[in-house]
Parts: structure tokens; C-alpha cells; sequence
């Protein structure tokens, strides 16, 4: 799925001003195009058809348990660094329809619901989200039990990065490899450069249709020089970044650690919320439930997203396997950060730090896996 390999990817200059025509030639071939906007005092994304309805001028300020939209009155489109939603929701949405059952006198009728697959441009996607669609990828699409709705909307998708010039206090990707630069996993990758009063993108391009894309909005090829320019606001973003976390050997530290201490004293102030599975851009886990009409004429199957924190999640008969809080946090934290990579050789956490920011009682993943390390030490 648009796979980049940057040694023979093109690239281009597109003028600010020409963005309106990217916008116009994505939705002139067929695109529903979706982007970050501003709404509820947050970034949030949705359908994006004028510079106008772009976040232009805003930044966050994001720490643990905080996040604060803010004017700054700089011209750049993107100067954002991440918004409370993922783009998970377009794929992978949180309520499903998956079956409807009607009856008549001639008996039952179940039909599969199938919502016509519509193509859609993912615009302002940032690097970490894009390792989030590689996790994803693997989960839903390969093996045995692949999700044939995912897969329909997945092959439809346009991707157009961009590339991290700001950072997050709760941001973490280069700890995890996942950014703040792109290297695959787009058909345009964007990289927004304000200098000396002008304001423009180079545009890397890994598809022919990215290629189509941004040749219809004008652009240019870029010189050497341009390239290198795109290559340091990338190199400045991650000196930027003030969040690390050692992965080295992380998936054994935790795996021998499952009745650390730790986990009780997390879970003291842990909410069990599911804030943090709900913000994630990897989490997978859903329910289905069956809903009928009051006459019992008809039944409708539903499929919608679930956590590991609730209780629920691990019922069988005779009650719920994890019935703890420290139990629910230490299934999610040592899922994402081990036995994930048993399941599908990869990590389940890009280092985005939604967790952290979202988390209203300020827990920090980064924070606990290093007191683990820690007390081994002792």
C-alpha cells in the first residue's frame, strides 16, 4: 500500500499559493478529501475543500493530561502538531453496521451491509500516523482473518504526508523510529518551509499518482538545494523533541515484569477512562452486539470499537479475567510495547504520545517503562 522508496522518489516546489489547486485536483480526481480543521477548540479531521478550512495560524501546546489550541499567527497550514482523533476512524470507524435481519411472511432475511467504498485523500497525515496505518495493515489485512471492509476502504486511499516541523511535549517518534520525517508509506509527503517572508512545500512524490496529483496543482522540480532544506526542518524537529524512551530489549523488560509492583501503583491512579485506547491510532479492539426492533420484526448486528480497560472486554462465562485496574493497565502497556511483537513482529505504539496527553490523571508510558528498567538496576 503506496510504499516509498526515497533514493528514487521525485520531488517539487509548490508555491503556497498554489495549495488551493492540490486541493482542487485531489477532489477533481475523485478524492473526498480529509484534513485537519478546527473545531470544539481542537484539530480535528474532516473534509477539507479550500486553504480556508485549513488550521492556517494555529499551533498546540500539548504536555501530560494537557492539550491547548492556540493562535500564533504564523502563515503556515500545518504548524499544528496533532489533534485528539486519528485516521483510524475513516478505516476503521467506531460503529459498524454489519448485518440487518428483517422479517416478513415468508420468513427471514439477513443481508451483509455494504456501504459503497469511497476514495479518500488523506491530507496532513503526519509520520507517526502513517507507521500507525503499516500497524494496522498488519493486523487487519494479512493472515488467515483479514478485515474485507478495511481492506476495501484501505485500497482507496490517497496519502499525503506531512512532514513534523514542530513537535509535541508528549511526542516521542524518534524514540520509536516513526519520525518526524516520512520515509514510506505515502504517495506525497509534504514539507512546509516559511523563510525570509516566503512560503512554500517541497513535495516528495512516491507514486505516479502523487506524481499526477501535485503536476496538476503546478508544481515544479525541486533543486539540490530545496531538498536540503526540506532535510533540516526534519533534522531541527527531532533535536526539538524532549521525550525519550529506551526500546532496547523493552519487550522481555516487560515481559518479565508482569507482577511488578509498578502496575499497582499506576493502577492507583489510573481511571480505567479507555481515553488512551480511544486516542490511539493503533488499537483494534471491538465488540459486536445485536440490537432488535421492539416488535421483533427486525435485528441489526453491530460492530463498534471496545478497551482492554473495560471490564467487559475480558468476560467469559463465569466473569471477567481482568477484573483490576492494575490488571486492564498492564494488558494494554504490555501489549503495546511486547507481546504485540509476538503477534505481528512490530510494535503497536508509533510514539505519537496521545496517551499521554489525553490521559487525564497524566500517566506517561515513557515514565513507567523507565521505572521498570529502573528497578532492575537496584
Amino acid at each position: 500500500m503506496n510504499k516509498a522508496t526515497t533514493s528514487s522518489n521525485r520531488h517539487y516546489i509548490l508555491q503556497s499559493g498554489d495549495f488551493q489547486r492540490l486541493l482542487d485536483s485531489i477532489i477533481g480526481n475523485g478524492y473526498r478529501c480529509l484534513g485537519p480543521t478546527v473545531q470544539d477548540q481542537a484539530i480535528v479531521l474532516d473534509d477539507v475543500s479550500s486553504v480556508k478550512d485549513l488550521p492556517v495560524g494555529w499551533s498546540d501546546n500539548q504536555q501530560a493530561a494537557a492539550y491547548r489550541l492556540q493562535k500564533n499567527g504564523s502563515p503556515a497550514f500545518f504548524g499544528y502538531v496533532l489533534g485528539p482523533g486519528s485516521w483510524k476512524k475513516f478505516l476503521y470507524p467506531a460503529r459498524e453496521r454489519l448485518l440487518t435481519t428483517t422479517r416478513s411472511r415468508s420468513g427471514w432475511k439477513a443481508e451483509a451491509s455494504a456501504e459503497p467504498v469511497q476514495k479518500m485523500a488523506f491530507l496532513g497525515i503526519r509520520p507517526c500516523e502513517l507507521q500507525a496505518l503499516a500497524v494496522l495493515d498488519k493486523v487487519l489485512l494479512e493472515g488467515t482473518y483479514a478485515d474485507p471492509v478495511y481492506r476495501a476502504r484501505r485500497s482507496q486511499i490517497l496519502v499525503i504526508a506531512v512532514n513534523c516541523a514542530e513537535v509535541g511535549g508528549t511526542c516521542f517518534c524518534d524514540s520509536m523510529s516513526t519520525g518526524p520525517k516520512a520515509v514510506s508509506g505515502f504517495d506525497l509527503a509534504l514539507t512546509e518551509i516559511i523563510t525570509d517572508g516566503k512560503h512554500h512545500f517541497v513535495v516528495e512524490s512516491a507514486t505516479a499518482k502523487g506524481d499526477e496529483i501535485v503536476k496538476l496543482a503546478h508544481g515544479v522540480s525541486a533543486s539540490d538545494q530545496e531538498i536540503s532544506k526540506a532535510d533540516a526542518v526534519s533534522t531541527a524537529a527531532a533535536k526539538k523533541l524532549s521525550k525519550k524512551l529506551n526500546t532496547i530489549g523493552v519487550k522481555d523488560l516487560l515481559a518479565r515484569n508482569l507482577t511488578h509492583p509498578r502496575w499497582k501503583e499506576t493502577a492507583g491512579r489510573c481511571l480505567t477512562c479507555s481515553n488512551c485506547t480511544l486516542v490511539c491510532p493503533t488499537c483494534f479492539c471491538i465488540t459486536v452486539e445485536d440490537y432488535t426492533d421492539l416488535k421483533g420484526n427486525s435485528a441489526e448486528r453491530v460492530r463498534r470499537w471496545d478497551s482492554c480497560f473495560t471490564m467487559d472486554h475480558s468476560y467469559i462465562h463465569g466473569g471477567s479475567i481482568r477484573n483490576t485496574p492494575d490488571s486492564r493497565y498492564r494488558q494494554w502497556l504490555t501489549h503495546k510495547f511486547s507481546s504485540w511483537w509476538e503477534q505481528y513482529g512490530i510494535s503497536g505504539c508509533v510514539g505519537c504520545g496521545r496517551c499521554i496527553t489525553w490521559c487525564p490523571a497524566a500517566i506517561d508510558v515513557t515514565e513507567e517503562i523507565q521505572a521498570i528498567r529502573d528497578s532492575e538496576k537496584t
